[in-house]
């Protein structure tokens, strides 16, 4: 393993749990679907995780707070769920936002839709 990749045992669990969901349910579901059968399998293997939890506003005189990641896992990783046909540069800056509003270091995008499931390492 490389040294200087974050967090490998776990983010290789996550990935692993994101296969296994993706091969059960197919790559036609909504996003809310994947995140529920994330949360089972999360409880199911007893990993610690937040699932749709509020960061810390970005800024000092943020009016909204919408830095919403759809799960923080082992207080570690950022997971944020996706069903669409492209991971776009927004996808990316939004993950970006996540990681700096709340001081996490590794965040994975995981589009559901696609085929062949690739996810996105984050790093901040």
């Amino acid at each position: 393993m490389d040294a200087e990749l974050l967090h490998p045992e776990l983010s290789y669990k996550i990935c692993g749990f994101c296969f296994y969901i993706h091969n059960q349910l197919g790559r036609y579901r909504n996003e809310k679907q994947y995140a529920d059968a994330l949360e089972q399998v999360l409880k199911k293997n007893g990993v610690n995780y937040g699932r749709e939890v509020k960061l810390p506003p970005s800024f000092e005189g943020e009016s909204r707070n919408r830095n919403i990641p759809d799960f923080i896992i082992e207080d570690k990783i950022i997971v944020d769920l996706k069903t669409k046909q492209i991971i776009t540069k927004d996808d990316y800056f939004q993950m970006k936002r996540y990681l700096v509003s709340c001081g996490k270091k590794l965040g994975l995008i995981i589009n559901f839709r696609q085929q062949y499931l690739r996810p996105k390492r984050i790093v901040n």
